[in-house]
């Protein structure tokens, strides 16, 4: 649309807030009245040329038909539109016939509201309008407002017009009123000093966005085209692409029908949302109200396109319990199956943090592509991220299992970095993701990396935190690029580069590597003294038999309070049960006889150090037997812990040995894949004796782990980067993950020289200079 009346109705729109609402709402609050009367005012310029064949509709079911329920298609036929308003009121007429009385106006106005349809009526609730309608007439601005909004000066309407003074007013269509609406939205929103980008992408990445997904099919385009937004905020990317396809003010690329769907959790938003829909003549009934994450909206259906900016950085904390019960997913859209390190398929976690639920907007989408089976063209996304998702979470972990499903499925075609300060309410780094589960012969198996970051201008102004944007020749340079899947590298600190990989350049193996324990161990008074008290409540157990000692035993009950009052002053958090174990004669007698247990030991065993736990082990092992001690499992290692200390000088510890048959032996070699020379560096130890393996305990606090690249031998690579180093570490290899993350600085940073220290020098000295001058400057002046 033309610049100049576009910047003009805005003006004259925004001018409304400080003409009529001044004094009356404070100045966050001037969107609560100037939005939803924009989208009243446009909706009732739409209807106002078939007003008098709806009264005609209407009279006709009342009063020769006799319905006892309006026939809503019939009133829908004679509105031209999916909604109408059986009342006898117009914004003009209202205005035309208003007097001085405020609640005669009020009224009017609300049996105005109360004839639309019910699509637009739920917009009215969703907004709150009833009651702006009634503050403003408490305030006496409801009329002043009104005649703004039915001004003769300005065209909100679809027809051309002329002004009292015989100027002409060009048309809005639709497309302008959708921007005028945006732009609205967004100097709102910068006004309140709030997050815009939340309902607002900026008009040249969703222009890139749309040429990056239809471009590459637009001459094979169905007859039938769906297009979905999850998180469509104001509906912007929705009208966007379906303008690209199909341009009223221009190029008409397809003559496929466009429906368009969406979800927004924001009731004004998503008001916004659906009268947009409306206004462009689409069905306001494909865009739904709540959490997209916590239901299912369009379960079953599928979309060719699917274009989104979802909310990053949001907790979605609330809404696990839709999605997850424990450890359990009982969502199907967040349901993968990935294989092990040794190629076994099972279920695996594809939920992020709960502090980040941008991946699971991602997810959504995957689950809402068209399988080949249904559609030849299958499906494409764009979706808006910031870094976290490319390389947050550990292997095995939720963000990871998301990037390797997409990955190995090879959905990912390319990943463009954007310019910092490209979005009006963040200045980090965001990044588009494109994903098509069609790619082209050429991109199959691969992912082309687009870092864009540098290719921007400057705004003259900045719009919150944006202060820039792509111009026309950058957002084709950047489909160039990546439809010619190229390779550039980047010339100085400027331009765009790109690199193509293979899949699996992004995977990596996160391997286990563990150490032995080596214990010494020795009984003294000093370190059998700890078992008087439960571990897991030390300091304040401690802290009472410091200060009642042997009371405890005899005397628990009348010390109770005082021990609990301690435990609150130290805010030490005890949960009811911690608090009636720390006060129960039981356990203070339990460990009072694992206590005396263990002297008995001490006093059979001796106090002997021992750099050998293994010896040390079975020394109390016959010394129990031989007492005919009915200690636990869990009470005998509590007494070895208390007397035993890692040092790097002591034996090994050993677990067990194990032993195999040939068969189980050639199974074990299958298994880990090497050679029996290997074993050793897979934690298994010969004896010398036929087919006898020794395994050591782990001491986990040495343990390690190495991300190997998937290309990479994981033997190899532990030859290489840890047997030099650590020679009796092994390689746990049934505790290995795989993981997936995609690292821009990685593929894309350039090195810096530093600068050389004459030329440091050099600007030290000038600088000492240009001081020395300044100083006797001032004490010259003195």
């Amino acid at each position: 649309m033309n610049t100049a009346v576009h910047n003009k109705l805005v003006s004259f729109i925004w001018s409304i807030a400080d003409d009529c609402l001044r004094d009356v709402y404070v100045r966050g609050k001037y969107r609560d009245v100037i939005l939803p009367m924009v989208v009243l005012r446009r909706l009732d310029a739409l209807l106002e040329p078939t007003k008098k064949a709806v009264m005609e509709e209407l009279a006709f079911q009342r009063d020769e038909a006799k319905f006892t329920e309006w026939d809503k298609n019939g009133l829908r036929q004679a509105s031209g539109y999916v909604f109408y308003n059986i009342s006898e009121w117009t914004l003009q007429r209202l205005q035309n016939t208003a007097t001085n009385s405020q609640q005669i106006l009020q009224g009017n106005f609300e049996d105005y509201l109360n004839g639309f349809s019910a699509n637009v009526r739920e917009i009215i609730e969703k907004f709150n309008l009833k009651s702006q309608v009634k503050h403003m007439t408490s305030k006496n601005v409801l009329l002043t407002v009104l005649d703004k909004f039915t001004s003769p000066y300005i065209n909100l309407t679809p027809f051309e017009k002329t002004d009292p003074e015989g100027r002409k007013l060009p048309p809005l269509s639709n497309l302008g009123m959708g921007y005028v609406f945006e732009e609205l939205i967004r100097k709102f929103n910068e006004e309140n000093n709030e997050e815009a980008g939340e309902h607002f992408t900026p008009r040249e990445v969703i222009d890139l966005m749309t040429h990056i997904v239809f471009d590459p099919v637009k001459n094979n385009l169905p007859p039938v085209i769906t297009i979905y937004d999850p998180a469509c905020g104001s509906g912007g990317m929705l009208t966007e692409s379906q303008n690209f396809i199909k341009d009223p003010e221009g190029e008409i690329r397809a003559k496929s029908d466009v429906h368009l769907y969406g979800k927004e959790i924001n009731d004004e938003t998503y008001a916004i949302c659906k009268s947009d829909m409306m206004i462009k003549g689409n069905n306001p009934e494909n865009i739904r109200n709540g959490s997209t994450l916590s239901t299912d909206e369009f379960a079953g259906k599928n979309f060719n396109f699917m274009l989104s900016n979802p909310p990053y950085g949001k907790s979605w904390a609330s809404e696990q319990k839709n999605i997850r019960d424990g450890k359990a997913i009982i969502d199907p859209r967040f349901q993968v199956k990935l294989k092990d390190y040794w190629g076994k398929e099972e279920e695996a976690d594809a939920t992020p943090r709960s502090s980040d639920g941008q991946l699971l907007f991602l997810m959504e989408m995957v689950n809402k592509m068209k399988p080949l089976s249904q559609s030849l063209s299958g499906s494409r996304i764009a979706s808006v991220h910031n870094g976290s998702s490319l390389f947050t979470g550990d292997a095995g972990g939720g963000e990871s299992n998301i990037r390797r499903y997409i990955i190995e499925n090879d959905w990912l075609e390319a990943v463009i970095q954007l310019p910092n300060n490209l979005f009006y309410n963040t200045g980090i780094t965001t990044y588009i993701w494109i994903l098509s589960n069609n790619k082209a012969a050429n991109r199959n198996g691969k992912v082309q990396l687009i870092d864009a970051g540098q290719l921007y201008r400057k705004l003259r102004k900045n719009l919150g935190a944006k202060n820039c944007e792509f111009s026309p020749e950058h957002i084709r340079e950047i489909v160039k690029v990546y439809a010619e899947m190229q390779t550039i590298e980047r010339k100085g600190e400027e331009g765009i580069a790109a690199q193509v990989f293979d899949n699996s350049d992004f995977g990596y193996c996160k391997v286990t590597i563990e150490r032995p324990k080596r214990l010494k161990a020795q009984f003294t008074a000093e370190r059998l003294a700890q078992l008087r008290f439960d571990k897991t409540l030390l300091e304040p157990m401690a802290w009472a038999y410091s200060a009642f000692g042997e009371e405890v035993y005899t005397a628990l009950a009348r010390h109770e309070k005082a021990i609990l009052e301690w435990c609150e002053k130290q805010e030490l958090n005890l949960n009811t049960k911690q608090a009636k174990t720390l006060v129960s004669a039981a356990t203070w007698d339990k460990q009072l006889e694992l206590l005396n247990a263990a002297t008995k030991l001490m006093e059979a065993i001796g106090t002997d150090e021992y750099n050998d736990f293994n010896i040390f082990r079975k020394k109390v092992d016959a010394q129990l037997k031989e007492d005919k001690a009915k200690l636990s499992t869990s009470e005998k290692n509590a007494i070895l812990n208390a007397v035993s200390w890692y040092d790097a000088d002591a034996e090994k510890v050993i677990k067990g040995i194990t032993k195999l048959s040939g068969e189980e032996l050639e199974k074990l070699l299958t298994h880990l894949g090497c050679e029996e020379s290997q074993l050793a560096d897979y934690g298994y130890y010969a004896t010398g004796k036929k087919g006898e393996y020794l395994e050591y305990e782990t001491e986990n606090d040495l343990r390690d782990f190495e991300n190997v690249p998937l290309k990479e031998s994981i033997y190899e690579y532990f030859l290489r980067e840890v047997k030099p180093h650590v020679p009796e570490a092994w390689i746990n290899l049934d505790a290995t993950k795989i993981g997936y993350e995609i690292s821009f600085n990685k593929y894309f940073y350039q090195h810096k020289p530093l600068r050389s220290l004459e030329e440091v020098s050099d600007d030290i000295l000038m600088l000492e200079k240009e001081s020395d001058g300044l100083i006797s400057e001032i004490l010259n002046l003195a």
